[in-house]
């Protein structure tokens, strides 16, 4: 491992399952964050900093993004709310499958764009002193991003793998 990597959290373990290699704190982190998350949601979705979880489908039209809100934002927090579930249910396991992890994906993604949101996230670099008091949550953002791009490498393994009775011609697989 070189100076600056870190240790693979999630990976491959067989077809259709994945490891999730997370130390108990980190677990524990994950789940909070989703019990936090699922709070928020369920006492108000007008919150700003949950703005990135229902944007604004109109931005020139109030009426019509009002119309458009009341017919999405149920569907849309329902399915926040059951992933949160997911992955609180889940936090503990040490093999999770591919619906699962995708469900894990979602969640991840939905903590960072909502701590992303209370924290002004842009592209900028953006250097913190160890004093500063955001500094904590730039870590939990930064750990985020992290384990969701663990999640996402996980997902993406073997679907590039070529299938080997692709190429053996027609009716290669069915013979008779």
């Amino acid at each position: 491992m070189g100076l600056f990597s870190r240790p693979q959290r999630v990976r491959r373990a067989d077809a259709g399952r994945y490891r999730l290699d997370l130390p108990a704190e980190e677990r524990a982190l994950v789940a909070d964050l989703c019990g936090q998350l699922r709070a928020l949601l369920t006492e108000t979705t007008d919150d700003p900093s949950l703005r990135r979880l229902f944007p604004t489908a109109y931005h020139d039209d109030v009426e019509r993004d009002r119309e458009y809100q009341q017919l999405v934002r149920d569907e849309l927090l329902d399915r926040r709310l059951s992933a949160l579930d997911t992955v609180q249910a889940t936090h503990d396991a040490t093999e999770v499958d591919a619906a699962q992890l995708g469900t894990w994906m979602r969640a991840l993604n939905d903590l960072r764009l909502v701590i992303g949101t209370r924290l002004d996230v842009s592209e900028d670099a953006l250097e913190l002193d160890a004093d500063d008091p955001d500094a904590p949550a730039h870590a939990v953002y930064g750990y985020l991003s992290y384990l969701l791009g663990e999640v996402v490498d996980a997902l993406g393994t073997g679907l590039g793998d070529p299938d080997p009775e692709a190429d053996a011609g027609p009716g290669a697989r069915f013979e008779g």
